[in-house]
């Protein structure tokens, strides 16, 4: 079986926000999984697939088990309760897809999540289950969702980072920098902390942008 992470934008996923009980309870709802459609991990997961999926899913909920997500997603398919932001609360069908709705709670990371919502950042959602995937077509068998997270995905993730990353370490004294910093920390020694710090400000100042 492998790890299956699928990631939505807020777009993609159409998520919106709702409220009840005066406002003190806050939801995300939208889609969840898309279905019949090969993704950008050029995986496809069948309808029959994620429809089974789903129903496992609300049958759990319908059982009295939470159902609880993270903020972003580790490596595994453990749910860490320290992380926790949501819980789900329902989930269903809707064409090819799988939609789902999502209770913030308030947890440390609950609250982060919605002053990120009602400050307004728009959030996406990731998928986190098990499957197999066949090689030769994409296709996802034996689906299993465990959980949906939260995460901030922009809508081209790539766009900022890659290029400031690269022309910090393309430029005089980059990688000289670079090295310093994987090899100490700020408790470590304040100097070095001091050291880093000024010389990334030099650095800054020579941007080109």
């Amino acid at each position: 079986m492998t790890i299956l992470r699928e990631s939505l934008t807020f777009d993609q996923a159409q998520i919106v926000t709702e409220s009840a009980n005066d406002g003190k309870d806050l939801y995300l709802k939208g889609i969840c999984i898309q279905g019949d459609v090969k993704n950008a991990n050029e995986r496809v997961y069948p309808l029959r697939e994620i429809t089974r999926a789903v129903g496992a899913v609300n049958e759990q909920i319908k059982g009295g088990y939470s159902v609880l997500g993270e903020v972003d997603h580790p490596e595994d398919l453990q749910v860490n309760l320290d992380r926790v932001s949501h819980m789900i609360t329902e989930m269903w069908m809707e064409g090819a897809n799988g939609y789902g709705k999502m209770k913030i709670l308030p947890t440390p990371m609950g609250n982060i999540v919605k002053t990120m919502l009602e400050s307004g950042v728009k959030l996406g959602v990731s998928s986190r289950g098990s499957g197999n995937v066949n090689e030769s077509n994409g296709s996802v068998s034996e689906f299993e969702i465990v959980t949906v997270d939260c995460v901030a995905q922009p809508s081209a993730p790539q766009a900022y980072p890659t290029p400031i990353y690269e022309g910090l370490m393309n430029m005089q004294g980059g990688h000289r920098i670079f090295e310093n910093a994987r090899g100490f920390t700020a408790a470590q020694d304040k100097r070095v902390q001091k050291y880093l710090r000024e010389s990334v400000l030099r650095l800054i100042k020579d941007l080109k942008i």
